[in-house]
């Protein structure tokens, strides 16, 4: 055990060893309760169904090829953060075992032979996730079906604007909360935590629900 985190924080790991840390305090957030599963997601325009609170938006020049890259890895068919989680523990694996049979201590080496287990760290990411994709298609048409928010109240939870991505809860007739990804509709609006909104129409490109602020009589 002594010679496996000697190994991880030695040059050649150390940035695998600090993209493991990274994913795995997130997870204990996540059951800590303190973010939720989708708080760090991607922004991809096209059909990627994505769009969450902390957005990462490319240059819209030449952005396409760059769309369908994330797309082929199943980036915007599940949440950023889980498919990161496939990715970070196969390439701290990767590099401890191939820094320790080359004997190599060198930190820049190291970054070198990150190059190849990264690729191979996201096409195996892509493999492994596959069977999410699909179950959080058949999720997400199911809420599709089931759940009409449209002209309902809302209760804003992350505050939001017509270009800054946020969250609001609507309360259904049964059941829990329904949680909203929403944008405001007005250029000029800023809703914050805790005001009433009304939702009042679905934004197919940004998969975001659009909503005002409401006063309840």
């Amino acid at each position: 055990m002594t010679e496996l985190l000697h190994a991880a924080v030695s040059p050649p790991n150390l940035a695998p060893t600090a993209l493991l840390v990274f994913v795995l305090l997130y997870w204990l957030t996540i059951l800590a309760g303190i973010l939720d599963l989708k708080t760090v997601d991607l922004n991809i325009d096209h059909d990627v169904d994505l769009g969450h609170h902390a957005e990462i938006h490319a240059p819209e020049i030449g952005i396409g090829w760059l769309n369908h890259a994330l797309a082929f890895l199943n980036l915007g068919r599940i949440p950023l953060m889980m498919f990161l989680s496939f990715v970070a523990l196969p390439l701290w694996v990767g590099s401890i075992l191939l820094n320790y049979y080359l004997h190599n201590e060198s930190g820049l080496l190291g970054l070198v032979f990150l190059i190849p287990l990264l690729i191979g760290s996201l096409l195996l990411a892509k493999v492994l996730t596959m069977p999410l994709v699909h179950l959080y298609a058949a999720m997400e048409k199911s809420h599709d079906s089931s759940v009409r928010p449209l002209g309902k109240v809302c209760t804003v939870l992350l505050p939001t604007t017509a270009s800054r991505l946020g969250q609001a809860s609507v309360q259904p007739l049964n059941g829990s909360p329904l949680m909203l990804n929403v944008l405001a509709a007005s250029p000029t609006a800023e809703l914050r935590k805790g005001d009433t909104a009304l939702v009042i129409d679905f934004d197919e490109q940004r998969r975001c629900y659009l909503i005002e602020p409401y006063d309840i009589p």
